[in-house]
């Protein structure tokens, strides 16, 4: 790890995420102070905060409030430490934060540095980073351009990147996503299906494409989750429709049924598959589709009476491209995906891969 101390340069150093989907935490010295981009936990059981990662941090910042990205923030509550996020990712930290918040989309100067955040159309209050050291340092944290529900904005230039790659180099774009699960939805027209979901993320997307179809029930987590975006602002032009779906009781027995938790491992997803389960439904007239990254409790449940269909919340390569481009970016790293090394056979980039895991800025 690089001391701070003996650096009169500003670094990066990713401690965690590059070669992995896992935690999302970086660490970065400011010339004056070390500031800890993320602090994730997961999503897998085996790959926990690391406390040490704290080791020497002046302050942490967090682009939103996925448990990959904020799981460990209880460890920075109890060193202490300022957190720096917005109002609404601030709503899942433990009690006694010590928060100072962002704004969605504006410029925030702390110890002299400035930082520029902007929505990153991927969670309810997410952002991306954007610091102003050496030539500009970009840390997307999750980011979409395709969403229909949460809004996005372009960030400013950035010589160094480190970008959302969950996708790895698949290049399937959401079109082609809605297209397969109206067509597995259509070949099943007598079954109930339950699509798990992340309130504050996936579950007004879903919502919104599914409004049209008859037969679409919101649980009670993902009805207040969504009531709270669309009364703070922050989604996209046309959320508004589904204030009537959000205003309606949960109905169990509704044919579409978008509950949390993403993996069916708690909350509504998971009491109505163990009810299916009992019954005997689970994989005859009852389906559960995943449209996520699935932990090993989903995989099971994947066995006996489910379906992974992909709706994107991260970008697919064409959008990774754009990205760097759009940055003028000379240099990137790939997170959250295994074998970051296999962009280098991918030259449309017109960046140097950064595969080590810390630089000079």
């Amino acid at each position: 790890m690089l001391d701070a101390t003996r650096s009169p340069i500003p670094w990066v150093e990713v401690l965690s995420g590059l070669g992995e989907k896992g935690p999302a935490c970086i660490r970065v010295w400011t010339g004056r102070e070390v500031w800890l981009l993320d602090v994730g936990a997961g999503p897998e059981a085996s790959s926990p905060f690391c406390p040490a990662w704290l080791d020497s941090v002046d302050r942490v910042l967090i682009t939103h409030d996925h448990i990959d990205h904020i799981g460990g923030a209880g460890f920075a509550v109890t060193a202490g430490l300022p957190i720096h996020c917005t109002v609404e990712t601030a709503r899942s930290l433990p009690p006694g934060a010590d928060v100072h918040l962002l704004p969605q989309h504006g410029r925030t100067e702390i110890a002299g540095t400035v930082l520029t955040t902007g929505p990153n159309g991927h969670a309810c209050g997410g952002v991306w980073f954007h610091i102003a050291l050496g030539e500009g340092l970009f840390f997307s944290g999750d980011w979409s351009e395709e969403s229909d529900w949460f809004a996005y904005a372009p960030p400013p230039k950035a010589a160094v990147a480190l970008i959302d790659c969950s996708y790895h180099l698949n290049d399937i774009p959401q079109e082609a996503r809605r297209a397969s699960l109206d067509a597995a939805l259509d070949a099943s027209p007598h079954r109930q299906h339950l699509l798990p979901v992340p309130p504050s993320g996936r579950a007004g997307e879903l919502a919104l494409h599914l409004l049209p179809r008859d037969g679409v029930s919101l649980d009670d987590t993902c009805r207040a989750a969504l009531r709270q975006m669309l009364q703070d602002g922050g989604v996209a032009s046309g959320a508004e429709a589904l204030w009537p779906l959000i205003e309606a009781p949960f109905d169990p027995d509704a044919r579409y049924l978008i509950c949390d938790t993403p993996n069916a491992d708690a909350g509504a997803a998971w009491a109505i598959v163990r009810d299916w389960r009992d019954t005997g439904r689970l994989g005859r007239d009852a389906t559960v589709i995943f449209t996520g990254h699935m932990t090993a409790h989903a995989r099971a449940i994947m066995a006996h009476g489910g379906q992974f269909l992909r709706w994107n919340v991260h970008p697919p390569l064409r959008d990774q491209i754009e990205m760097i481009h759009s940055l003028g970016a000379t240099h990137f790293a790939p997170l959250f995906c295994d074998c970051p090394e296999d962009y280098l056979l991918e030259t449309r980039f017109r960046a140097t891969l950064l595969l080590n895991e810390r630089m000079l800025l």
